[in-house]
């Protein structure tokens, strides 16, 4: 059988939201930040971006303004976010397999051995994205710079 090329994996805009939002969690409360920064400090293109972070605002993680003082900032909601909550509002519900989606009928999952394998799994893997939450992933993105910017000023008073 040959190969697709796909695999299990994030799409892309699940991806650029998990991103956008850690940053955004390293910015002090309140602070908003434009576009074009965001898209910057994340690599993601402006205009996927713009439609992510439409995404957010609705699922009420992040605020947007326009004007003067505009841009996105996000909210305490945001923060407390796990990162299964943020795939979610992009992706809706995680499903590893079809016989997982809730609701959803498989005729052949009381016979099927695989099933129990299936399901074991994505509570394992949903497991680790409830634990994961933005404000975490920030203060360790925050410290990692800290850290660095510390030992690069070190290397440097040292050359």
């Amino acid at each position: 059988m040959a190969q697709s090329g796909t695999s299990m994996q994030l799409t892309r805009a699940a991806d650029y939201a998990v991103r956008v939002m850690i940053q955004l969690a390293t910015l002090p409360a309140h602070e908003r930040a434009l576009l074009p920064a965001l898209a910057r400090a994340t690599g993601t293109p402006q205009s996927f971006l713009s439609k992510v972070l439409q995404a957010l605002c609705k699922a009420g993680f992040i605020a947007s303004r326009r004007g003067q003082a505009g841009g996105f900032e996000i909210l305490p909601s945001g923060r407390k976010a796990s990162i299964r909550m943020v795939v979610e509002a992009i992706e809706g519900p995680i499903a590893l397999n079809f016989c997982l989606i809730s609701g959803a009928s498989c005729g052949r999952k009381s016979s099927c051995p695989a099933h129990p394998i299936w399901s074991r799994a994505q509570e394992a893997m949903l497991g680790v994205l409830n634990t994961a939450t933005v404000a975490d992933l920030a203060a360790q993105t925050a410290c990692s710079h800290h850290g660095f910017q510390g030992a690069s000023k070190k290397l440097s008073e040292n050359i």
